[in-house]
Order: C-alpha cells, then structure tokens, then sequence
C-alpha cells in the first residue's frame, strides 16, 4: 500500500472512531524523514509530503471537515490551516518551508485555497506521524485512538480523539453520546 492511501484509510477510519463531523478540525504532525525511513528532521520530503496530504486532505474536505498542519520545531510547532477554519484567529507571519516547517507544512500552505498560520489551535482529533507531538493543538481531554494502520510509510502513526472532561463525582450523570 502507497503512503497516499495508507493516509487515506487511517483518517478514514479515524473520522469514523472519532465521530468527526463538519466543521471539526483534525490537526496532523509529520515528519517526512521518518516516513521515508530517516530519523526525524534529517530528510524533509516534499513529494512524500504531497502524497500525504493529497490522501489526508482529500478525505477531509469530502467530509467538511477542517486540515490543520503542525509545523516544526524550526516555526515553534505553530499550526497552518485554511483560513475559513479559524475566521477570528490572529496570524503570524511566516511562510513554512521544507527546513523551517517541514515538507507537509509547506505543501499545506502551498495548496490550501486561503491559508492562515497561527500559534496553536484546539483540535477535535490528530494523527502523528513519526511522533512529532501534537498533544498541545489537541482540545482537553486527549483520549489515544487505535487504529488499524499502524504507521505510515517507515512511520510510526499514533492518533487521538477528544471529549469533554468529566465533572461532578460520583453523583453525575454522563451523556454516553459524547464518550
């Protein structure tokens, strides 16, 4: 199985899992190097990064679901995404590339129709790819998501979902919908 359609069955099966619906937002970190079979950092790949989010994105945006893309360590793990996603958020002016953001980043930015980087974000679910931290632009609370695909190219995939966090003891009563 190809890169592109090994990300396509796994943010399939992840939009399943975790109940993601139009206008959430998955966010994803990336690391090319790894997929390719390189430690991370060391072999950026745009091509790579092309199959990847031809495969993520175009299951995405079928769904109406938002792409938001983790960027390096190198742009402080700041967050590309389409515009649209985040219409009051204030950007940072900064354009990823291949050694300042990462391949997938870059390719992101490249191909959304209105992107915006900002800082951080507050996700409904992420996929990481080549265990690139995403927990920060996740929403409280972060619940992992076991997939049926276990990596991506040479890349290890770790996902997650979120849910509300739980409140009031033993007394409460929780909704088993949003579980």
């Amino acid at each position: 199985m190809n890169v592109k359609t090994q990300c396509e069955s796994a943010v399939n099966e992840l939009i399943k899992i975790a109940k993601l619906k139009a206008g959430d937002v998955l966010v994803v970190g990336c690391s090319t190097s790894e997929v390719i079979g390189s430690k991370i950092g060391t072999n950026s790949d745009p091509d790579t990064a092309k199959q990847i989010f031809d495969g993520i994105y175009g299951a995405l945006k079928q769904n109406g679901i938002y792409l938001a893309v983790q960027c390096c360590e190198h742009l402080n793990r700041a967050i590309v995404t389409e515009r649209s996603a985040l219409p009051t958020a204030e950007a940072v002016n900064v354009v990823p590339q291949k050694k300042a953001g990462g391949s997938l980043a870059t390719v992101a930015y490249q191909n959304f129709e209105n992107p915006i980087v900002v800082e951080d974000i507050k996700a409904d679910a992420g996929m990481d790819i080549g265990d690139t931290f995403i927990g920060m632009h996740l929403k409280k609370v972060a619940v992992p998501v076991r997939l049926s695909t276990k990596q991506i190219g040479e890349a290890h995939l770790t996902c997650a979902r979120v849910r509300p966090k739980f409140i009031g003891g033993i007394r409460a009563i929780y909704d088993e919908n949003l579980l």
